[in-house]
């Protein structure tokens, strides 16, 4: 779990925030404040693991705000000026959000800090989560059977159903333990315990007819062998 600190003038925008966090399984709201020096106060005792920081405030600006932290916490800015996108950077922000902010780019924030952190999922992970169309969405990995590529999408079959993804094949290939899946055509990943029966050219999975390409089919094979 990634807890959030939200510092904001603005009330409205603390709001916005504290919805979209709500939406995102793995986001927790650790503190909301439009008082720069009460982050300060806040953080001197208590930890967070992201900071969600407007730029132009009373008392003390965001890009201030930063230097005092020393950079111990991952920031993402939020503002409604770009002239201060520079600055910025130079801080080595995560990401820079323009107000008012559109929830499938606060996702893409976020998705960095999540890759960044040591929560992020790795090799012995239980479950994945993926953007679908108006939230986050965790998976059990044990109820993948298997996910095909279709245009601008994917859909990822479960024991429970079908659940349509927008991102590409390779991302969520580059998300599954490659112990446990395998690609085996150009649209196509299979969850090796699901594999009923492999016959010549098709995959079968329950009802399912999966083709293996000719690229992927000597690894798969390799792979079955071992």
């Amino acid at each position: 779990m990634i807890r959030c600190l939200i510092v904001d003038d603005k009330p409205l925008a603390i709001d916005i925030l504290i919805a979209y966090i709500g939406k995102v399984p793995w986001l927790q709201l650790a503190f909301a404040t439009q008082s720069p020096l009460e982050a300060l106060g806040y953080l001197q005792s208590n930890k967070a693991d992201l900071l969600f920081l407007d730029i132009q405030m009373p008392d003390l600006n965001g890009l201030e705000l930063i230097r005092l932290t020393g950079g111990k916490i991952p920031v993402i800015l939020t503002t409604a000026y770009s002239t201060y996108a520079l600055d910025g950077y130079s801080l080595d922000v995560v990401d820079y959000l323009l107000k008012p902010i559109p929830f499938d780019r606060f996702c893409q924030a976020v998705e960095k800090v999540r890759a960044r952190s040591t929560l992020a999922a790795g090799p012995d992970a239980q479950s994945i989560f993926v953007k679908t169309e108006y939230r986050i969405q965790r998976i059990a990995l044990d109820d993948i059977l298997y996910i095909e590529a279709r245009q601008n999408y994917i859909a990822i079959e479960t024991r429970q159903g079908r659940v349509m993804s927008l991102q590409n094949i390779k991302s969520i290939e580059e998300k599954l333990p490659a112990a446990h899946f395998a690609r085996v055509h150009k649209s196509f990943i299979v969850a090796f315990q699901k594999i009923d029966t492999i016959e010549r050219s098709t995959i079968c999975i329950g009802k399912t007819a999966i083709p293996i390409g000719d690229s992927y089919r000597e690894q798969l094979f390799k792979r079955l062998a071992t």
